[in-house]
């Protein structure tokens, strides 16, 4: 079956590049164009494209603007692909936040010849937006705004650590995750699937958002309660426990289930140092990183939990968990809160 896909961009030469490109792919299909969301809106509702591309400057209404009314009204998976979402951009992670599937970056100049150069890139990201189960984002208050108290107060545990890993889909998720954790909460590493320079804004905006304090992880960092440390771009995350504390371990090296940072690297490492004091959650993500990893976290004693179908945007890394015998809970993202709270009760 065929992949359909609608162009908004105010760019001529984009629209036409792009349906010049796929008029031969195997699997996707330009259904139609627009030139902006006006126009567009009323032939995506008679068309019903599988996957939205979307530009952002644009006149009568900007792409952010139209991605959240569309996401509210009519989830269609969207990649984004705009001169302002370049790497790190905060546009890019608005997007994101949103429900965008995937940012892609274009250039001012050279247009056309930078879309057939990234024409697989392009496709790839095409093919697996349409593969995912987009979500209107949440509008989170900043974190002074919120009560922050815990519920467990009188059981809190002080060295248990939370280890969560996610991709596609996963910006939104731990978003959803950390501004509903109390101050107090367990320490978090995170490894969410991100290029360098994105991962040190997206901690800042979660942290904006956040009871908690959420930075992109520095080597040699402590985990505290109520610190969530996010790993940077580029950078694999792990732990380690000297003096019954536990620490950040940033370091490179080559890529692990294609990607750096990976979940796998972290989750191995939480096994390997924590044992069955460690809660691990695998959230919504494409491909099967951190699947291996929280099977010898699980076979170690370690509590594990993986995203539900129902929830995920794409449910790839938690389905191959699951499969694999990793899982002791398989939750909604609206119950993980719950699941972490409960943990860090044991004592």
């Amino acid at each position: 079956m065929s992949i359909g896909v609608f162009v908004v961009d105010d760019s001529a030469l984009v629209r036409q590049t792009v349906a010049f490109l796929l008029q031969d792919h195997a699997e996707l299909t330009i259904l139609g164009s627009a030139p902006n969301p006006v126009l567009a809106e009323p032939m995506i509702r008679k068309l019903n494209p599988n996957v939205l591309l979307l530009d952002v400057e644009m006149p009568g209404m900007d792409g952010l603007t139209f991605l959240r009314k569309m996401m509210e009204v009519m989830p269609i998976p969207t990649v984004v692909f705009s001169t302002l979402a370049t790497e790190g951009s905060k546009v890019a992670l608005e997007a994101l936040a949103l429900g965008a599937v995937s940012v892609l970056a274009k250039p001012r100049l050279g247009l056309r010849q930078y879309i057939e150069a990234s024409r697989r890139e392009l496709v790839l990201a095409l093919k697996t937006a349409a593969q995912s189960h987009p979500r209107a984002g949440r509008i989170a208050r900043p974190a002074q705004a919120r009560q922050a108290v815990s519920p467990v107060l009188h059981a809190l545990s002080v060295n248990k650590p939370v280890v969560l890993g996610s991709s596609t889909g996963g910006t939104q998720a731990i978003e959803q995750i950390l501004t509903a954790l109390p101050a107090d909460a367990p320490a978090m590493a995170i490894v969410q699937h991100m290029p360098e320079k994105f991962t040190a804004l997206f901690s800042q905006r979660v942290n904006e958002l956040c009871a908690m304090s959420v930075r992109e992880a520095r080597h040699g960092d402590r985990m505290q309660r109520g610190t969530v440390l996010i790993a940077p771009g580029g950078k694999h995350l792990s732990l380690r426990k000297a003096g019954g504390q536990y620490y950040a371990v940033v370091t490179d090296g080559p890529t692990v289930n294609r990607h750096k940072p990976s979940v796998d690297v972290l989750f191995r490492s939480a096994a390997e140092c924590a044992g069955a004091d460690v809660l691990a959650i695998l959230l919504t993500g494409m491909g099967d990183d951190g699947a291996r990893g929280m099977k010898v976290l699980h076979d170690g004693g370690g509590r594990t939990i993986a995203q539900d179908e129902a929830s995920c945007v794409v449910f790839g890394m938690p389905k191959e968990a699951i499969k694999l015998g990793a899982v002791d809970a398989v939750l909604p993202l609206d119950a993980m809160v719950e699941a972490i709270l409960q943990f860090d009760a044991r004592g």
